[in-house]
């Protein structure tokens, strides 16, 4: 692969990450409630997803899923579900306000689980590398997969990246707000936050 191709890629995955989408809002909600830990581990979470979408992408897997539109709807709809159930446990946090001590292990670690279940159950993703990689594959080059696959961990590591950065950033905003009327209820914009997520994916299409 050739260091101008590989660069392009990264200035388009770059823009299409820090693009408002469900997986920087998660890492958003979570850093403004609970601190940076928590969307760090979060976005770890997120990027263990996207390593079984890129897989997917390269092995064929998220062309299946593409075609078979009972299996699109199925996964669609059980990561819709998982989203809005997570938007109703936020609503019921009622006036804890926000979260910023030290997040315990066991906290951290469901809100891994978190992140990648959220990932795995949004069947766009899958089709978004699928139609992206391709288009920065050399084919002359030989070896397809392989250069996918490099492509896909370029993806994974500067969109880690900027989830640590944007963790970092939305804590300093959580802890302005902390004391704040809005800081008071920040479960409710956590929550709405999960909610708009969650719909967005209840009413995404494979195409």
């Amino acid at each position: 692969m050739e260091i101008t191709q590989i660069l392009s890629f990264l200035g388009a995955a770059i823009l299409l990450t820090l693009a408002p989408g469900p997986d920087i809002l998660f890492v958003i909600a979570q850093s403004l409630s609970r601190g940076k830990a928590a969307g760090i581990v979060t976005a770890a979470g997120l990027c263990t997803g996207l390593v079984v979408h890129i897989s997917a992408a390269v092995l064929g897997i998220s062309a299946a899923i593409y075609r078979s539109a009972l299996l699109f709807s199925a996964v669609k709809y059980m990561g819709a579900a998982y989203l809005l159930y997570l938007a109703w446990r936020s609503f019921m946090e009622k006036g804890e306000g926000l979260i910023l001590q030290r997040s315990e292990y066991k906290a951290l670690k469901s809100l891994y689980k978190k992140g990648i279940f959220m990932n795995l159950l949004n069947p766009k993703v899958s089709l978004f590398f699928l139609a992206l990689l391709p288009q920065f594959v050399n084919a002359s080059a030989g070896n397809v997969p392989l250069q996918m696959f490099l492509l896909g961990a370029v993806f994974l590591v500067q969109a880690l990246a900027i989830f640590v950065l944007v963790s970092i950033f939305a804590e300093k905003i959580g802890r302005l707000l902390q004391h704040s009327p809005i800081g008071k209820r920040m479960n409710i914009l956590k929550g709405a936050i999960f909610a708009l997520i969650g719909v967005q994916i209840a009413f995404s299409k494979n195409h």
